[in-house]
Order: C-alpha cells, then sequence, then structure tokens
C-alpha cells in the first residue's frame, strides 16, 4: 500500500506547486522543474534523440506549466501526467517540424537535377538502425550504472525510475539530503564520463 500513499502525498504536493505557480511563485515553479525535469527530458530524449532539442524543449515545457498553470484540470490526470503530456506534445511537434523540413529539402535537392522525380521512402522515427542504436545506448547505460557503488546506484535508478524527489530519498534510504545529492551527482558524472568514452 505504500506505493499508493507515496504517489497520492506527492500529487497533492504538485497540485499544491502548481497552484502556487499559477500566481506566479517562482519558487513553486523551481521546485515543480526538480521534481519532474528528469522524467520529462526522459520521455522528450526518447522522441527526439538529441540532446540540445531535448533540452529546448524541455525549457519550453516549463515555460508552458509557468504560463498555463492555472488551465491544468485534475479530472485529466496528476499534475506529474499532466506535464509529461505538454512535453510530449511538444517534443511530437518539434519532430514533426523536423520531418517536414528534411521532406522540403529533398524535394527540392530532387527537382534541381534532371532526373525525373522518384518516390520518396516515408520518414519515420524508428528505423531499424536507430532502434539498434537506442537498444545499444540503454545497455550502454545499464552498464554504467552497474559499475556504480550501490548508494550511488540505488539512488539514481531511484530517483529517475521510480520517480522520487531528493528529500523522499534522504527519508528513504536514511541519509542526509546533501548527501544524496552528492551521490546522484557524482554518479551521474561518472556514466557521462563512460558514455563519452564508448559515443
Amino acid at each position: 500500500m505504500r506505493p499508493v500513499a507515496v504517489q497520492s502525498s506527492r500529487s497533492e504536493v504538485d497540485l499544491g506547486l502548481l497552484q502556487r505557480i499559477a500566481i506566479r511563485d517562482e519558487a513553486a515553479l523551481a521546485e515543480f522543474y526538480d521534481r519532474h525535469s528528469g522524467v520529462a527530458y526522459s520521455v522528450i530524449m526518447r522522441i527526439l534523440r538529441n540532446p540540445p532539442d531535448a533540452e529546448e524543449v524541455l525549457q519550453e515545457t516549463f515555460v508552458r506549466v509557468w504560463s498555463r498553470a492555472d488551465t491544468y484540470d485534475a479530472l485529466l490526470g496528476s499534475p506529474a501526467a499532466w506535464l509529461i503530456r505538454i512535453a510530449r506534445n511538444r517534443a511530437i511537434d518539434v519532430l514533426r517540424s523536423r520531418r517536414a523540413r528534411a521532406n522540403i529539402t529533398v524535394e527540392r535537392a530532387g527537382h534541381a537535377s534532371d532526373d525525373p522525380p522518384r518516390s520518396l521512402e516515408p520518414i519515420t522515427n524508428e528505423t531499424s538502425e536507430t532502434t539498434l542504436e537506442g537498444h545499444t545506448m540503454a545497455a550502454i547505460v545499464r552498464t554504467a550504472l552497474t559499475s556504480l557503488a550501490p548508494g550511488q546506484r540505488e539512488l539514481i535508478e531511484a530517483a529517475f525510475f521510480e520517480g522520487y524527489t531528493h528529500a523522499e530519498l534522504a527519508h528513504r534510504f536514511g541519509v542526509p539530503l546533501g548527501t544524496v545529492k552528492t551521490r546522484i551527482r557524482t554518479g551521474l558524472a561518472a556514466i557521462r564520463g563512460r558514455l563519452e568514452q564508448v559515443t
């Protein structure tokens, strides 16, 4: 029963933050960002597969949260689900725009030549290459995670895969908040270093 209670408690905190954001409380937006930016970024990256674009969409997502917090409707899901929907929709918009630009470029290149027009393959997000690349990257991340000290790995997994905040992790694992932040920061730096070696 505990996960349900934690989820309910988290939604109540998020709802309070959205109410404060609606009256332009910047500290509430910062806290909402700290609580959910990691998950939102993961969703955006799965769609766009491009870190600079994903970071830009993440910022746009929270700008929308800031400007539209008063439109949140609890009947449509939790505040976290609402945020993820905004992030996903914006990422899909960017992906569609990117595809449209690619199609225009290919069409212009085709018309510039004397060759007869050829039928263009539809551009899709998932190809065998991108699927393989995604699986390969996931395997690298898993390997990097297993190479971390257990204390770092457990905190990172709980934060990014289970959605716990730093404060919740400190309580759950019985360690000071500063220790949680340090372990997560150094663990992520180690993972980033591992990824840079193989990419």
